[in-house]
């Protein structure tokens, strides 16, 4: 299935990334809301593009239910408090859109460089991984197959 996303689809989209990662002069990171982040955001949204599209339907839902007009057209506060509801009614719905912005927000490079991680796949370098307490797993080991 393709989905086209509307300029107002992708708005909304960058109103809700900015309150789920809001931008960071302490740590020099852009918002959620950052056109790039928010392209990003689409992009994976285009493999299961329901999953956008149910938040997308949710928050104008809930607008139009509550103040019968368009997302866009609130004022700030009040898109603050049409994403609250959104999260309170359609915690499943919100947990999706939330992860697909934390994934394409930690994507991007000015991000892994204030977290000061290589910009860089993971493979075929890897990284180094500390050892840990081997032992931890007696418990598991131990136990009898349960596969079938």
């Amino acid at each position: 299935m393709d989905i086209t996303f509307s300029e107002k689809d992708h708005q909304i989209v960058a109103v809700l990334a900015e309150m789920v990662i809001p931008k960071s002069d302490e740590y020099c990171t852009p918002g959620a809301s950052d056109p790039k982040i928010v392209d990003s955001i689409i992009n994976d949204a285009n493999r299961h593009p329901d999953q956008l599209m149910e938040s997308l339907e949710a928050v104008k839902t809930l607008t139009k239910e509550q103040y019968d007009v368009e997302f866009l057209e609130l004022d700030m506060k009040t898109q603050e408090k049409i994403t609250i509801n959104f999260r309170c009614n359609y915690p499943q719905v919100s947990r999706q859109f939330a992860n697909l912005v934390a994934q394409s927000f930690y994507r991007d490079d000015r991000v892994m460089e204030s977290i000061e991680l290589e910009v860089r796949p993971p493979y075929p370098e890897g990284y180094e991984v500390e050892q840990g307490d081997w032992s931890l797993l007696n418990g598991v080991r131990k136990r009898k197959p349960f596969y079938r």
